[in-house]
């Protein structure tokens, strides 16, 4: 039996999961979408056969959809994500979950009301093959207790309307969640350090910015985050343990010897990169939600992003370390 689907939101994002959910994953028809420029919503659902709504609220509430994708405008996560809460279907979120922790804790205490899972955040590289692989070697012990993490973030360019905040809020969020996710720990404090303007930035924009975190167990992590690399999209990520370290392989890509030079493609953007992950990502949500029981990222991991972001940015104002202070974990999401 299919899931029936709705998806709000068919900007680029939303569009490539329209395509995934119809042409890839298997177990899935979208049946309703909308979306704030109403033609192209319309356009896309007669392409893929789907009935076009005036509003979100009218695709969460239809009668034929079983479960929701938001892939909407960031602002408009959390009253989307609360309204299927309210009525009882299962939600499928882009990141971030809300654009405010205090919003994030309303969808925390809708879901824990409503006695059931219903929220997963879109936090795709917990799915890439690579990413799971260091964390099987962390959790295998061989290699001692991680002891730092080395990351770097870099985008071949950024969109004109990119602002500081959303370098951590929309690029950084990334290795704000995934590096939990490796360690499997919460975090004490973090700190952002800006250094030389990139020239090819937007003069508004501090580019590149380096996120400092530290665990409770004090693990340190660093994360280069660069707006304006000039080459390409460059995911980096390497875990130091106490009896050696493990690193993020490049993409699998060919190596060309030609010319007295020896070279591989790298990405030009995140749809590349990590469209295996986003595959896999959709296809377990998909078997999860027929299941009843989802197993990807939570309402909490979502609120916890949120959080730490809104530490960090704090901690670029004030020039100093700043405590990430969550609410005490619900019994709900342990």
């Amino acid at each position: 039996m299919e899931l029936k689907v709705g998806v709000i939101g068919t900007g680029g994002i939303g569009q490539e999961h329209i395509r995934r959910l119809t042409n890839v994953i298997t177990g899935a028809k979208v049946t309703a979408v909308s979306d704030i420029n109403k033609e192209t919503a319309q356009k896309v659902a007669e392409k893929y056969g789907a009935k076009f709504y005036e509003s979100g609220e009218e695709v969460i509430n239809a009668p034929e959809v079983d479960a929701v994708v938001i892939a909407s405008w960031d602002p408009t996560h959390a009253g989307y994500v609360l309204e299927s809460i309210k009525s009882g279907k299962y939600v499928f979120c882009e990141k971030p979950l809300a654009t405010t922790a205090d919003e994030c804790i309303d969808i925390i205490k809708a879901e824990v009301k409503a006695k059931k899972h219903l929220v997963q955040v879109g936090f795709m590289r917990r799915f890439d093959s690579g990413y799971r692989e260091l964390k099987k070697v962390i959790e295998s012990g061989k290699l001692g207790a991680p002891l730092m993490i080395h990351a770097c973030h870099r985008n071949l360019t950024h969109i004109p309307s990119h602002t500081t905040d959303m370098t951590i809020t929309n690029s950084g969020i990334h290795e704000i969640d995934i590096s939990r996710w490796l360690l499997d720990e919460e975090y004490e404090n973090g700190q952002v350090l800006t250094v030389k303007q990139n020239s090819n930035s937007s003069k508004k924009l501090l580019d590149p910015q380096i996120i400092q975190l530290k665990t409770k167990s004090g693990v340190r992590i660093d994360v280069e985050v660069n707006m304006s690399s000039g080459y390409g999209y460059d995911i980096q990520c390497e875990v130091v343990c106490e009896k050696g370290a493990v690193r993020l392989p490049d993409p699998n890509k060919v190596l060309v010897r030609y010319n007295c030079q020896r070279s591989y493609e790298i990405y030009e953007d995140w749809s590349q990169r990590f469209i295996e992950a986003y595959d896999i990502e959709f296809q377990e949500w998909v078997n999860s939600v027929k299941y009843n029981k989802l197993t990807g990222p939570s309402s909490w991991d979502g609120y916890v992003a949120c959080v730490t972001a809104d530490t960090l940015i704090k901690s670029r104002n004030t020039g100093a370390a700043e405590d990430v202070v969550t609410i005490d974990k619900p019994q709900f999401y342990k």
